[in-house]
């Protein structure tokens, strides 16, 4: 919780990447999220049927699971990751049915003795979200989804009991085909910071520093994932440099943003 309070300072907004856990030399890359920049890292854990996830991210989750990959490896992926950066967020992103095969009690567990600071789960409604009392209980954050379709009547359900950040969702589609248009992002984050003192971090479609950049004007958060995948797809056990390039880049472009914003205000 500590760590994902301070990963989003009050100058700037935070850069969320994404990776799926097995993907590849996931400890590789995820060092190079670090050294590109990333203030949180999310790692995906594979699943069959990823029905939020679009293309790029969906084949991550096949190659992962023709790998092998199990939740015992994510743990301990997570672990050492913990182990090289005691500092860097870390939060688990993925579907109810492997984090709650074991129960809710056993996963949140889990997560805090690997040192997750959050976990997002994608098809886990609020009403029926038997996972989120059992992280909060072990200081693990349940960190929900608010998309363009949540409205001021759905949104009390969506935050009661969140925490760490709100992930706001900014097409009504899955991940990686497209994006919003930012005045339509602007708009949003507006309306969810009238409901919330969460950070609010957009995501799905973010694929350029431009678009990163824009983002980071309005929003506390830039989450970006499909694009990394597909760089991980393209080259393999060598993704890890050109990522931490990529990461790089949308680091500065966000960085900019701000300095950008303190300027006109000064």
């Amino acid at each position: 919780m500590n760590r994902l309070s301070a990963s989003f300072p009050a100058n700037r907004a935070a850069l969320v990447t994404f990776v799926t856990a097995g993907d590849g030399p996931t400890a590789a890359i995820l060092d190079a999220l670090v050294g590109g920049g990333a203030d949180v890292i999310e790692l995906g854990m594979p699943f069959t049927d990823p029905m939020a996830d679009g293309p790029a991210i969906q084949a991550a989750n096949l190659r992962s699971l023709a790998a092998g990959t199990t939740t015992a490896d994510i743990l301990q992926i997570a672990a050492d990751f913990r182990a090289r950066h005691p500092k860097v967020p870390l939060v688990l992103m993925g579907y109810a049915n492997p984090m709650l095969r074991r129960g809710a009690g056993w996963f949140a567990d889990q997560c805090a003795k690997v040192g997750v600071d959050g976990v997002i789960c994608v098809d886990l409604p609020p009403e029926e979200d038997e996972l989120a009392a059992a992280l909060r209980a072990m200081g693990v954050a349940p960190i929900r989804l608010a998309t363009p379709t949540t409205d001021a009547a759905r949104l009390p359900a969506v935050l009661d009991g969140a925490s760490g950040f709100l992930y706001y969702v900014s097409v009504a589609g899955i991940t990686g085909l497209q994006q919003a248009a930012q005045a339509s992002i602007e708009a949003a984050v507006a309306r969810l910071k009238s409901f919330t003192t969460l950070p609010v971090a957009v995501g799905f479609g973010v694929r350029t520093p431009e678009q990163a950049g824009a983002i980071a004007r309005v929003a506390d958060g830039v989450v970006v994932g499909s694009a990394i995948v597909e760089i991980i797809a393209q080259h393999g056990a060598e993704a890890p440099t050109p990522v931490r390039d990529y990461v790089a880049t949308l680091k500065a472009a966000i960085v900019a943003a701000a300095q950008e914003a303190a300027e006109e205000i000064a």
